[in-house]
């Protein structure tokens, strides 16, 4: 049977000589879009309906097909169809429940197609009748509730979530869809919470419920007060805030990554060929990526930017176990679910006599996201023309980190030099490093992973298509996690030396491109936060950097690289002399680079004095470093105000 007589619902093909025989369903769905009442003649019509097997398509396309006129002719029809499938949830009978809610999603879906550039109040008027809408949603939210909460199969709960999520995205923005305002005054927040709260539950409806909880928590949320922000903001039950059954997504994600990574990988002979091939056929092989998953993202940003108690959550060890992925073999019928099934590491992880293994690596929620960030931020470049939405996960990842380096528990966990882990990120294939090996990754505070996973950020995205908004959430991050370090005096033993040549190397970059980038950007923002950064390490780096070692590796670092930032001066300051859109902006830097030219100004006089004294054509970096060590206590250096350097802007709404 073709799509087309399926979706009219018919049962045989139309002859000349016979009738076109259609299903009985669709036969009652024509009474109900015909002027007079259904149960007019015919007392027993609901109750037989949901007896019937739902046909979606007839229903939603014959919703679709009615004009004006016909809307207010079968609106009580509408209204009747709408109010008996509420009643029918109440029913005893699965199938009747089963087919209310399958109409109930028709009716939501096939309404709000029909009239997108409908207002709410017509919508809630042609779907249930604005003078009746308050009962009748109540009605609805009630009996959802009460299947949610109850002890019915999981199969008709999660056709609840459903059918819940049906309603909550039917419109493109969340915030005109006017009749949330009734799942807002009757709440099933504490539904949510039951089966998040629940291991088997959240086993088999976890994601739904999340994605669910995520998307009511971002209903006009700046505009009113929503009820699902407030609530949120006050659970303190972990085992309820510990979505990590959710992120087990990311998990599963990283792992399915690096399983397709090492099956990319060959010897010589194979990368030899492939090299050769590429020559003759472009872009042939499959592109490495990771499936994204925006919905758990937005999930985990709710969590953490409104709920302080779920910080403890992304700081909780245990033992870092395979990840079992999701099964593949489901019907084709059945959405997707990550979390349909419950890994056997739970078992593990509840088990109170759990055996300590000194050579067992742990992990928590917090470096699950950080592995998941590090292959969403790399596919950001890879795939950037294609698939525009990795460029709203790595938004995502980043605003995540943001909130959690704002946070005071989160830095003091980050720091806590008694916590140390093995943190594997990904990092993209480059011809001028060695890819490292895991066993050799040193055990170190997660706030050296963070570092870590933004210089690699910043070293790897420098492209024509610049992404501004993610470099400055980028460097604000970094900023955020100095002023802690300062603030606490906490003498961090990080490699701050690939940190200071990667931002140097952005600000090269910045001068190449000037032309084209200021088309789009102000990249005078971005250069004002990055020297800004090299002003920290200058008038503070002696209450955070480890040794006195670490100021001759700034020093030399900045002497080195001179060019670059004589070339920065000498532009933002062309840019400030003259008239512009910029002018303002370009002269902020040029007062920002006070600290950085008096030091390139003070050494390289004492260096070529020195190289000419000693007849050295180039000096080596010990060299230097012993110069710097004798001349750097006269450096002249104007203290910049704190208002400046240690700004502690929130970047998150």
């Amino acid at each position: 049977m073709s799509q087309m007589e399926k979706k009219a619902g018919l049962l045989r093909r139309t002859s000349s000589s016979k009738k076109p025989l259609k299903e009985k369903v669709v036969l009652m769905y024509d009474e109900i879009f015909a002027k007079d009442d259904p149960a007019k003649n015919n007392p027993r019509f609901w109750d037989e309906l949901f007896l019937m097997k739902v046909n979606l398509e007839y229903l939603e396309s014959k919703l679709e097909s009615v004009d004006g006129e016909e809307v207010q002719r079968i609106q009580d029809n509408i209204n009747s169809l709408f109010h008996h499938s509420v009643q029918a949830l109440g029913e005893e009978h699965q199938i009747k429940v089963v087919n209310a809610l399958q109409t109930l999603c028709a009716l939501f879906r096939g309404v709000h197609q029909k009239n997108k550039s409908a207002s709410g109040f017509d919508i809630i008027n042609m779907l249930v009748g604005f003078d009746k809408a308050e009962q009748r949603m109540k009605d609805l939210m009630e009996r959802l509730d009460s299947l949610l909460c109850g002890d019915g199969s999981e199969s008709l709960k999660s056709l609840c979530l459903k059918l819940l999520l049906c309603l909550v995205t039917v419109t493109d923005n969340i915030s005109q869809n006017t009749i949330l305002e009734y799942v807002m005054i009757n709440s099933i927040f504490e539904a949510i919470l039951q089966i998040l709260s629940d291991v088997s539950s959240r086993g088999q409806h976890g994601y739904d419920a999340v994605v669910l909880l995520a998307l009511l928590v971002n209903y006009r949320k700046y505009e009113s007060v929503n009820p699902y922000i407030v609530k949120l903001s006050i659970v303190d039950d972990e085992p309820t805030l510990d979505v990590s059954m959710s992120c087990i997504v990311l998990g599963n994600r990283f792992k399915q990554y690096k399983d397709k990574e090492e099956e990319h990988q060959g010897g010589f002979f194979s990368t030899l060929t492939s090299m050769v091939g590429s020559m003759f056929i472009a872009d042939a092989d499959e592109k490495l990526s990771v499936q994204t998953n925006e919905a758990i993202l937005l999930a985990l940003y709710e969590a953490v930017h409104l709920n302080r108690n779920f910080i403890t959550v992304l700081a909780q060890s245990h033992p870092e176990i395979d990840i079992v992925a999701t099964p593949t073999n489901q019907s084709q019928n059945t959405p997707t679910t990550p979390l349909g099934t419950t890994p056997p590491s739970l078992d593990m992880m509840n088990n109170p006599e759990l055996p300590l293994d000194p050579n067992l690596q742990t992990s928590n929620l917090l470096i699950t996201f950080l592995k998941y960030a590090s292959i969403v931020m790399q596919d950001t470049k890879v795939l950037i023309f294609i698939h525009r939405h990795r460029l709203n996960s790595a938004r995502l990842c980043l605003i995540i980190l943001t909130c959690i380096a704002e946070d005071q528990y989160a830095d003091a966990f980050l720091h806590d030099d008694n916590m140390n882990f093995r943190v594997s990120l990904h990092r993209m294939p480059m011809r001028h490093r060695k890819k490292a090996v895991e066993k050799n990754i040193p055990s170190l505070p997660l706030v050296c992973a963070v570092l870590d996973l933004m210089v690699e950020f910043i070293v790897t995205h420098m492209m024509k298509d610049f992404p501004m908004d993610l470099y400055l959430r980028c460097v604000q991050i970094i900023h955020k996690l100095l002023c802690y370090q300062k603030k606490c005096r906490i003498r961090l033993h990080y490699t701050w030396r690939e940190l200071w040549s990667a931002l140097i190397n952005l600000l090269k970059f910045l001068l190449s491109n000037e032309t084209a980038l200021l088309a789009k950007h102000n990249i005078f923002h971005l250069a004002l936060l990055v020297v800004n950064l090299f002003n920290m390490f200058i008038t503070y780096g002696d209450t955070f950097l480890p040794t006195s070692n670490s100021y001759d590796e700034l020093y030399y670092e900045i002497v080195r690289m001179h060019q670059v930032f004589d070339n920065l001066y000498c532009m933002v300051l062309r840019v400030s002399t003259n008239t512009g859109q910029w002018k303002e902006a370009a002269s902020k830097v040029t007062h920002a680079l006070v600290n950085v030219r008096a030091i390139i100004n003070h050494f390289n006089p004492k260096i070529e004095s020195y190289a000419a004294v000693n007849h050295i054509s180039q000096l080596s970096e010990e060299q230097v470093r012993s110069i710097s060590l004798n001349v750097r206590k006269n450096v002249s250096l104007n203290t910049l105000s704190q208002d400046v350097l240690l700004k502690e802007f929130s970047t998150i709404s």
